[in-house]
């Protein structure tokens, strides 16, 4: 996670120590070194930050996850020394990024050594069948995280949302469509990384495998309103989602990268995703039931005002589910 732990950039590494069932042994950031991850950013996490891939080893590392998730998920250059160092000391890679790092670094892998492997993430089928709405002639609930910007919650809030349906005892599975939800989940398609025309297609396959289970949580990807964003339409249309839920940085005014671009009110963005989920061949009509707030960055006073103004403007209920659990949410969902 050089340079990005405690950053937006840094999602990956975030999403992994939160929910990998595998045990981190470090995160390697050489401006925290020395530190806990909790010391260093907050994040509650008591995993150790390091300066390099030998102390990573010495630790006991196995496998080094590319923690960072940086706008076009392009492979830093800068990181071929570490990547090279850390197929020479026997780790695996698992790679969330577009560029392949099979094909830039396959052959330093140990050929003796069957168990070590370079896990490209964002490897898609050859092809994927067209969409065809075939989702919608079920009557599961297929809920679709949306967001008003990239990095805003939208894996996070699906996955607590899955967890806490699952503990009530519904039958319910979490489709993952991102590196961080696969990676985590060992199981979804990396949407980004499909061509256009097959992108809804893929969703749709991907949502039919769920078809028998009654609440089927969707991990989100991008943003109507992010300029450089594609996803939320094929999301939208091969999933032919029966409910959104909203995720929002709380307080957050404009696309964190693209300053210059207003995010609209709430109530507008959300007016918006329903109308474009609901045309188009959907056959379903998708209804917002909730607000999912990331208030990391507000006291828990703060997060609480933040929560009951969201609520007054929307007229629907919000909570931040790291925070304050997702049982506000899954209630909503169930109806």
């Amino acid at each position: 996670m050089e340079s990005a732990l405690g950053t937006e950039f840094g999602k990956m590494g975030e999403g992994v120590m939160r929910y990998s069932p595998n045990p981190i042994c470090c995160v390697i950031d050489t401006r925290h070194a020395g530190k806990t991850v909790r010391q260093a950013v907050g994040s509650p996490f008591d995993v150790p930050v390091v300066a390099t891939i030998e102390e990573g080893v010495v630790l006991g590392a196995e496998v080094l996850v590319l923690g960072i998730a940086p706008s076009g998920g392009k492979f830093p250059d800068t990181w071929d020394a570490p990547m090279e160092k850390a197929l020479k000391n026997g780790l695996s890679l698992i790679n969330g990024l577009h560029d392949s790092l099979n094909s830039r670094f396959g052959h330093l892998l140990d050929k003796t050594n069957p168990s070590q492997l370079i896990w490209d993430v964002r490897t898609p089928k050859p092809s994927y069948p067209i969409a065809r709405a075939r989702a919608a002639k079920y009557d599961n609930k297929r809920v679709l995280m949306v967001g008003t910007d990239m990095a805003v919650g939208k894996m996070t809030t699906g996955i607590e949302i899955y967890r806490w349906l699952k503990e009530q005892g519904i039958s319910t599975d979490f489709l993952a469509t991102g590196q961080i939800g696969i990676t985590v989940t060992g199981k979804g398609i990396p949407l980004d990384a499909v061509k256009v025309d097959q992108a809804a297609g893929a969703v749709e396959e991907l949502v039919l495998t769920a078809k028998d289970i009654d609440v089927v949580i969707i991990e989100g990807q991008g943003s109507l309103g992010h300029p450089g964003s594609t996803a939320t339409l094929p999301l939208m249309r091969g999933s032919c989602a029966t409910h959104l839920i909203l995720c929002h940085r709380a307080g957050m005014k404009t696309n964190f990268d693209n300053p210059d671009i207003k995010i609209p009110p709430l109530k507008e963005f959300i007016a918006l995703n329903e109308a474009v989920a609901r045309v188009g061949g959907s056959l379903t009509t998708a209804t917002c039931v909730g607000v999912a707030l990331n208030t990391f960055h507000m006291t828990v006073e703060e997060a609480k005002a933040e929560i009951e103004k969201v609520e007054q403007e929307t007229g629907l209920p919000a909570t931040d589910v790291i925070r304050f659990g997702a049982e506000k949410l899954g209630r909503a969902i169930l109806g």
